[in-house]
């Protein structure tokens, strides 16, 4: 993998992650009409953040089966959830976004730290 691919990838990933948890707390406030858009922008950008993700995994690390990067996957499928959840279940969204922001700190501390 040259270095524009890398950099291009990682623009691409980081951008897809600012909207899905953009628009996955704009989910907690906006009303049930914005349901239908919200949802398909969160979907775009879900689907790059793991294209991107998956590609970078492939191209620098060969798929080793590091740990850092599965708990990043499970962060990136709850974040991907919570967006649904944010309009079926109004009464808890105070606990679901704490949860939205432990899931992108714990993944964003996983690209930087790499414990394991």
């Amino acid at each position: 993998m040259n270095i524009q691919e890398l950099n291009a990838l990682h623009i691409i990933h980081v951008a897809s992650v600012i909207v899905l948890i953009a628009y996955t707390f704009f989910a907690f406030a906006g009303p049930p009409e914005t349901k239908k858009r919200v949802m398909m922008i969160t979907g775009i950008a879900t689907l790059l953040v793991l294209l991107t993700g998956i590609r970078m995994w492939q191209g620098v690390y060969a798929f080793a089966a590091m740990g850092w990067i599965i708990v990043k996957i499970v962060c990136w499928l709850g974040l991907s959830a919570l967006t649904g959840m944010a309009y079926r279940r109004r009464e808890k969204a105070n606990v679901l976004m704490i949860v939205a922001l432990v899931l992108a700190i714990t993944a964003l501390a996983m690209v930087y730290v790499k414990p394991f």
